[in-house]
């Protein structure tokens, strides 16, 4: 028996980068798969849309997946989406709240409406969408939140630069600290997931630095690897964490990371906040 087979994950943000490649990955190990994203037809500047990302993770696993269009902001749509989870698989095992805005001006430059978009998204839409699964959760036998999110660290080096965007993830890092709380009664965990490097997705090439960065960067499965040991461990006695994805792949015995490199060649860039 595979390690997810009748577990349903629901991730946000599914239809391309480290979404999509932790929805291969728990697909392949026999998980149904709900994946939610705003892209429902092709657009030039984006990879994919839904229902190719959900033909890759069928290709790639076998499993049963659900294509949802939603956009986390809005409270109507975050009911559906878990609706719709639950009607199709009955279920609800694993929430990933992968769905994030980035936007690295500095408070000077911020306009209100980008601030609003990161907020929204990152804090506001990982809030409620954890709101809307709580009730399943209870219900599931190993139940696991895990939000893409950083340590806290409360160097200023940290804020100085990108003050509106390091609220948004920080305040996803304080829902992590928050529901592990709150939860643990339920036994419901809930952790926290970083790359250590960049990671080539569609925020580097567009947003940070181009092909300079994508080449200094690791490929998102190596976060989709980490996923799948973390979300597989005890709920009881694995909540409240920050994890480095490097750190839980060494810890599974992996020493060997050439593989995840976009260019082996390159010198590889630290993720911001650590």
């Amino acid at each position: 028996m595979r390690n997810f087979e009748n577990k349903t994950v629901l991730i946000t943000g599914g239809t391309r980068g480290i979404g999509k490649s932790i929805a291969i990955r728990l697909a392949r190990e026999g998980a149904n798969i709900a994946i939610v994203g705003k892209t429902a037809e092709p657009n030039p500047k984006l990879e994919g849309t839904i229902y190719t990302a959900a033909e890759e993770i069928i290709a790639a696993g076998g499993g049963k997946v659900l294509p949802i269009q939603g956009d986390i902001r809005y409270e109507d749509q975050i009911k559906d989406i878990v609706a719709r989870t639950i009607d199709t698989f009955g279920q609800l095992d694993i929430l990933v709240n992968n769905a994030s805005a980035i936007n690295i001006a500095t408070t000077e430059h911020m306009e209100i409406k980008r601030f609003d978009l990161i907020q929204q998204i990152n804090v506001r839409g990982t809030f409620f969408m954890s709101q809307a699964c709580i009730p399943y959760l209870k219900q599931a036998h190993n139940p696991h939140i895990l939000n893409l999110s950083p340590p806290l660290n409360l160097d200023p080096r940290w804020f100085g630069p990108h003050l509106a965007y390091t609220l948004s993830k920080y305040g996803m890092s304080m829902i992590v600290l928050g529901l592990a709380e709150e939860l643990k009664q339920y036994r419901i965990a809930a952790n926290g997931l970083w790359p250590k490097t960049t990671i080539a997705t569609a925020a580097v090439k567009n947003l940070l630095g181009g092909d300079f960065l994508m080449q200094r960067s690791r490929l998102p499965e190596i976060v989709a690897d980490a996923a799948y040991y973390i979300l597989q461990k005890p709920s009881f006695e694995t909540t409240g964490n920050f994890f480095i994805d490097e750190d839980v792949l060494r810890q599974e015995g992996v020493t060997d990371f050439g593989h995840y490199a976009v260019n082996p060649d390159q010198k590889l860039m630290n993720d911001l906040f650590l």
